[in-house]
Order: structure tokens, then sequence, then C-alpha cells
């Protein structure tokens, strides 16, 4: 029997995947939590074989949480779900020694089939972000373009980045149209959000 641990913020989705894993006669939901804060202190309790993370968890993120229980508890294996699919995700999730990465849209067999990979200790990787990540492009941003998308990410002005990068105001306008030119975006918010869907910038602008 797999026992598996199961983190997802919304109590329906929780609730409808907890139902589907029940079908199966080899796998069993040991514990369920709604935090991502709440995974490695459960993790450590009930000793599961498979933690399947939501990768968008209050408290803490799934990948943050699925690194920490890399950690704490190196033999339960990490299958993270996410609902949308980014390169720079991927990337982040095999640095966190994740083994399954699925959309949360997969089919529940799926699902099953990939909790029994990854308790097997073999990699399952959702194919259409494997290539996603495989033809990302390469960062044409300059260090001092990502400095003032990451500042106008957390909200700063264009003055307020001037003065936290010393620099002038105008300085600072041409950085970020030259950020919005290279990424292709159409705007400053696009641009930010191109960023961090390829990885260029993390995400949140933290």
């Amino acid at each position: 029997m797999i026992k598996v641990l199961l983190a997802e913020d919304m109590t329906m989705v929780r609730g409808a995947l907890m139902a589907l894993l029940a079908y199966e006669d080899d796998l069993e939901v040991v514990a369920d939590v709604e935090r991502g804060d709440l995974v490695v202190p459960t993790a450590l309790r009930v000793r599961p074989d498979v933690a399947v993370l939501d990768i968008d968890l209050p408290g803490l993120d799934g990948l943050r949480a699925a690194a920490e229980l890399h950690d704490r508890l190196p033999g339960c294996r990490t299958l993270v779900l996410t609902g949308l699919a980014r390169p720079a995700h991927l990337r982040s999730a095999l640095s966190a020694h994740v083994l399954g990465f699925l959309g949360k849209d997969a089919p529940a067999d799926r699902l099953a089939a990939a909790i029994r990979e990854v308790a097997a200790g073999r990699r399952v990787i959702d194919p259409e972000l494997a290539v996603a990540a495989l033809d990302a492009r390469e960062n044409p941003l300059t260090p001092r373009e990502l400095d003032t998308l990451r500042l106008a990410a957390e909200g700063a002005t264009v003055t307020e980045i001037a003065a936290r990068l010393f620099i002038s105001a105008g300085t600072a306008r041409n950085h970020l149209a030259a950020a919005v030119a290279k990424t292709g975006g159409r705007s400053r918010v696009d641009a930010i959000r191109i960023a961090e869907d390829m990885g260029w910038l993390p995400v949140g602008g933290s």
C-alpha cells in the first residue's frame, strides 16, 4: 500500500482528489492539509511514501514545501500539481528534488499512475510542460533591466526605482522600456508576466 499525503488549499478540489484516489486499491491518503506550512510537520507524523502538493499553497508554496520535505524526510517522494504550466516552475521543481510534475487537468488514472511511478523513484513530468521548458528562450535582459523589472513587479514607481538603484528617472524608464521590448510584451505588466513565466524573474518579484 502506498501512503499518500495530499496538500491542496481548495476544499472542493482536495475532496475530489481524495475521492478519486480512494478508488485505487493500492493507494491510501493518510493525511490531507490545506496549507504548505503544515506539509512537513504532518509528513513527519504520518510518514507518507508520496506527498502530492498543489504548487500554490498558502503559508508555504508547494515548491518550497517540497524542498523542505526533501531535507527533513528524504524517504518521502514528491509530486507537484499545477494549474498553470510555467517552464520556470518545472526548473524550480527539479531543483527542489520533485519527482513528479503534473497539470491539475490530468485524468484521474494519470494521477494515480504518476503516484505509483514517483513512489518507485521514477520521474514523471507532464510532456507538454517538458517541451515548453526545452523551448524556453534564453534570458535577453541585462542585470540592470532585471533589477528595474523586479522593482516594478514589487509595485515601485519609476522615481522609487531610480532612487533604489541610484540612477536617474530617465535611465529607469529606459531600462523598463528595453525590458518591455525584449520580452515582446505590450506593457510593463505584460513584460513582468512574461519574464516570470520564462523564469527570468522570480515569480512575484521576490
